[in-house]
Order: C-alpha cells, then sequence, then structure tokens
C-alpha cells in the first residue's frame, strides 16, 4: 500500500480524544458493538500505549510497537513524558501503522487515544499521525470526549471550553465535542442553568456573572469575562450529550459524526438502524434527548424542594 494509494477508496473513521477518565476506551467498546449491531464492518485501533487492558475486540495494537512501562523504565521517564515519547516513536514509524491499517482495508476506524491534554493542545506528533492518515485517504472525525461533572461547575466548565476550543484549532480535523456520562450528571450536584446551556454553549455572560457570586472568582472576573470573549468570538465549540448505555444517545452521536467526516452509509445499514432503533423502544431508553435528561434531572430538583418544604 503506497503512500498516496490506501487505495483508490477512502477509508473512514473516527479519532477518539479527551482527558484521563472521561470514557474513551467505553466510548470505543460501545461504539463498536453499536456500529456492528447495524451492519457497520468497524475496527479499534489502540493507540494509547497505556492500555493495559481494552474491553473491546482490539484489531491494532500499539503496544506491539511500544509500551508504556518499558518506556519509563528504560529511559527514567514520568507517564508525561513517556507519553509524549511514545507518540513521537509511533510518529517515526508509519511503516509499523499503515503495515497494520492495510489488513483491515473496507472497515470503519475507531482510534482510541492517550488521555494527555498535552498531545491535542500544542504537541505536534499525534497532530502529525492524523496528517500522515489523511495522506492515505482516510477521512476522520476528532470525537473529544468531556466528562459531563465539570458542567456543575462554571469554573470548571470555562476552563473546558478553552481546552476544547484549543483542541479543534491544533487538531484540525473536523471535530464533535461530546459531554459523556451523562447518567451519572445527577450524582455530581446541581446545574446552575439548564443542559441545553451547556450543549449549545449559549451566552456565556451569565456564566460569569454566577462566577462573580463567589467571593472566591469575585476578584477573576476580569480575566473570565476575556476567557469567555475568546470563546464566543471563534463560535466553535458546542457540545452532544452521551449516555453509551443508550441506543438513542449513541446514534445522535454517530450520526453527527458521520455528518462531520462525510461518511455516507447504504441502505442496508439504514434498514438495520430502524430496526435496532424499534426494538428499543419502551425498553430502557432512559435518556433518549437533551430534554429528557433535563426533564428527569428538573424533576429530582423539584422533588429535593417539596421535601425540604415538607421539613420545614
Amino acid at each position: 500500500m503506497s503512500e498516496n494509494s490506501q487505495g483508490a477508496s477512502l477509508a473512514f473513521g473516527q479519532v477518539v480524544i479527551g482527558p484521563p477518565g472521561s470514557g474513551k476506551t467505553t466510548y470505543c467498546h460501545g461504539m463498536q458493538e453499536f456500529m456492528a449491531r447495524i451492519g457497520r464492518r468497524v475496527v479499534v485501533v489502540n493507540l494509547d500505549p497505556a492500555n493495559e487492558v481494552t474491553p473491546y475486540q482490539c484489531a491494532v495494537d500499539i503496544s506491539e510497537l511500544i509500551t508504556l512501562p518499558d518506556v519509563m523504565e528504560s529511559l527514567k521517564l514520568g507517564p508525561n513524558g513517556g507519553l509524549i515519547y511514545c507518540m513521537e516513536y509511533l510518529e517515526a514509524n508509519f511503516d509499523w501503522l499503515q503495515e497494520k491499517l492495510a489488513a483491515f482495508r473496507g472497515h470503519y476506524y475507531l482510534f482510541d487515544c492517550p488521555g494527555q491534554v498535552e498531545l491535542y493542545t500544542h504537541h505536534d506528533a499525534l497532530k502529525n499521525v492524523f496528517a500522515q492518515l489523511a495522506k492515505w485517504n482516510f477521512r476522520l472525525a476528532a470525537v473529544h470526549l468531556v466528562d459531563s461533572h465539570y458542567c456543575t461547575d462554571p469554573g470548571k466548565f470555562i476552563s473546558v471550553l478553552c481546552t476544547s476550543l484549543s483542541t479543534m484549532l491544533h487538531v484540525e480535523l473536523p471535530h464533535v465535542n461530546v459531554l459523556s456520562k451523562m447518567d451519572l450528571i445527577e450524582q455530581y450536584g446541581k446545574l446552575a442553568f439548564n443542559l441545553d446551556y451547556y450543549t449549545e454553549v449559549l451566552d456565556l455572560s451569565y456564566l460569569v456573572d454566577h462566577l462573580a457570586s463567589d467571593p472566591f472568582f469575585k476578584n477573576y472576573r476580569r480575566l473570565n469575562e476575556k476567557l469567555v470573549e475568546v470563546i464566543e468570538d471563534y463560535s466553535l465549540v458546542s457540545f452532544v450529550p452521551l449516555n453509551v448505555q443508550d441506543k438513542e444517545s449513541m446514534r445522535r452521536v454517530m450520526q453527527a459524526v458521520d455528518k462531520a467526516n462525510g461518511y455516507s452509509f447504504g441502505d442496508q445499514e439504514h434498514r438495520s438502524l430502524e430496526a435496532l432503533m424499534s426494538a428499543a423502544v419502551g425498553a430502557d431508553f432512559h435518556f433518549t434527548s437533551t430534554l429528557a435528561v433535563q426533564e428527569k434531572y428538573v424533576q429530582s430538583q423539584d422533588k429535593a424542594v417539596e421535601e425540604e418544604v415538607m421539613d420545614i
């Protein structure tokens, strides 16, 4: 397979990125199973040298080339420096990756990437790997996972928006930001605004005002205003909510990614998807949409208020 021939046909896929603990590996496992059920031939490529145990069926594993524990031991590096070295080593061994991927022509690819934020905001090794894949006729979309619990803390949410924007500008791929673990959001605390405020990233001045009510953040209002201005000036960041246990939620994310990378599925897959979704109706759909999540969240808050009133 030459550099310009991966043939005449295109290959489609997702690079799944995000900070540690955001659910990248779980997402890859869930998306692999979901796509397989609708008839899409899908393989998972593990590009995380720190991933020692993978729940999904792994077609290509970077551990065959290099592992983080080996690098840390032999070069006396910490985990962050070790991960950067591993990605630079992968960049220097494109031929290995090319040979491994060639065995799965005609498949849809899920790339499970490391969780070090620096790799997506300012270091070039992984970005260069994605660029090389594009030269091999891969049409990729970046799926950037962010843990939904950050929505419960306005300061952390502004930080997440800045990180997401920086990642979008640095990685230079069609981008889908995802709020993961939506089924657990109620465990993290009360949201200051409705859920769609966070997914659509609406007028952030309200968030700055909310932060200013906290004595700690009051002195940093000017800084927060400038950060918000940068985010709003680019007007790029929005989120798709995801509960990996919910088929409807997975379908929405998959369709957003398909739109981003240009994938067009055939009639057979469309029929399989319709059959899967119709079979799931009335089953365990607890979070079928952003509205459904919000309604459940609001109801729980209303109930808590009622209980407080009764106690009084």
